[in-house]
C-alpha cells in the first residue's frame, strides 16, 4: 500500500496517546476512534478532538464506544493504544466484528500486548514505541506534553514492508516514524525506562523534580534500572538505545525537568488502574523464574500495588 492512498485506520483507545495519534493521523487518513468512555466519544463526535500543548489542533473524526457500531467495517490498520490490561477484551470484541485482514499494531507500554495480537489467526502484527507523552484532560481534550524522538515500528509477524506505508503515514502526520526489522530492541529500551521511571513517578506523587533532584532517589533509579537490564539481557533482549539516556540528559542539564512524571502518576491521580503488572511486575516475575535477584523492583512493585489500593479507597476529588 502506498501512503498516498486514503488509508483507513482504527485507533483503539483514544485517551492520552491514542487521542494524540488519532488526531494527528486524521490529517492524512480516514480515522475512526474506538473508546469505552461514552462521554469522551460523544464529545468527540459533537465537538471534535482538541489537542493542546506541544500540538494545537482540533480534529474532526468519527468515534464509537460500542464495537457493534464497527460491524462489517474494514481497516488497513488497527492501532492499539489502550491501557495494557484492556488489550485482550478490546481485541476479542473487535476481531468478532471487523472484516478483512488489517495490520494490527501496538504502541502500548509493557509486555503481553503483542502476544494477544499474535493470537489472531493469520494476522500481520507490528509493534513499536513512541517517546511522545500526553495526558487525558477531559472528554474530547488531550494535552500533548512531550514531543519525543522518532517513533519506532517493525514487524512481529510479516515483513517490514507490511508496515512501511503506516510509517510513512505517521511521518506525514507529524509523528516521524522509523521502520526497523526487529522492533524489540527499541521496545526493550523503552520498557526498562518505563519499568523504573513510571512507578517512581507515581510513588513521588507526580512531582517530577523529586525524581531528578534528590540524590537518594537518583541512586534508587540507577540501581533499579540495572536490575531491569540484567533481566532483559537474560531473556535475550538488546537495546536500540540506552534506556536511561533521557534521564542522564535531564540530570546533566542538557534537557529541562518537565512537569510530566509519567503516565502511572497520572493514573494514580485520577484513580485509574496502572500498568504496573505489565511493566515492573513482568521484571519481578521473570526475575523469579530466572533465579535473578530483583529486590528493588519487587519492593517498588509492592508499593505501587498498595498505592493503587490506597487511591481506590480515597474519596474522589472534585
Amino acid at each position: 500500500m502506498s501512503a498516498t492512498e486514503k488509508s483507513r485506520v482504527l485507533v483503539v483507545g483514544c485517551g492520552a496517546m491514542g487521542g494524540l495519534f488519532a488526531a494527528k493521523l486524521s490529517s492524512v487518513a480516514e480515522v475512526i476512534g474506538y473508546d469505552t468512555s461514552a462521554a469522551h466519544v460523544a464529545h468527540i463526535n459533537r465537538h471534535g478532538l482538541r489537542i493542546t500543548g506541544q500540538t494545537d489542533m482540533l480534529a474532526h473524526i468519527e468515534a464509537v464506544s460500542d464495537p457493534a457500531d464497527l460491524t462489517g467495517q474494514a481497516f488497513d490498520a488497527v492501532l492499539m493504544l489502550t491501557k495494557s490490561g484492556q488489550t485482550t477484551q478490546a481485541v476479542a470484541a473487535l476481531s468478532a466484528v471487523l472484516q478483512g485482514e488489517p495490520l494490527w499494531v501496538t504502541l502500548q507500554n509493557g509486555m503481553g500486548n503483542s502476544d494477544v495480537l499474535l493470537q489472531i489467526p493469520g494476522s500481520h502484527v507490528a509493534r513499536g514505541i513512541t517517546m511522545d507523552a500526553s495526558r487525558y484532560v477531559g472528554p474530547g481534550h488531550i494535552e500533548h506534553l512531550i514531543r519525543g524522538r522518532a517513533t519506532f515500528l517493525g514487524p512481529l509477524r510479516g515483513d517490514a514492508e507490511d508496515a512501511q506505508w503506516l510509517a510513512e503515514l505517521l511521518t506525514q502526520a507529524g509523528l516521524p516514524t522509523q521502520i526497523t526489522a526487529d522492533p524489540m530492541d527499541a521496545v526493550w529500551s523503552k520498557f526498562v525506562f518505563n519499568c523504573v521511571m513510571n512507578p517512581i513517578g507515581a510513588l513521588l506523587l507526580g512531582v517530577n523534580a523529586a525524581r531528578y533532584e534528590v540524590a537518594e532517589v537518583c541512586d534508587l533509579i540507577d540501581d533499579m534500572a540495572q536490575e531491569c537490564r540484567v533481566v532483559v539481557e537474560a531473556l535475550g533482549g538488546r537495546f536500540a538505545f540506552d534506556p536511561m539516556d533521557f534521564v542522564q540528559q535531564v540530570r546533566s542539564g542538557a534537557l529541562p525537568v518537565s512537569k510530566h512524571a509519567g503516565s502511572m502518576a497520572l493514573d494514580i491521580q485520577r484513580g485509574a488502574p496502572t500498568e504496573i503488572e505489565e511493566l515492573t511486575g513482568f521484571v519481578v516475575r521473570e526475575g523469579q523464574r530466572l533465579n535473578l535477584p530483583v529486590p528493588i523492583c519487587r519492593t517498588i512493585y509492592r508499593l505501587v500495588k498498595g498505592l493503587e489500593k490506597a487511591r481506590a479507597l480515597q474519596e474522589p476529588k472534585p
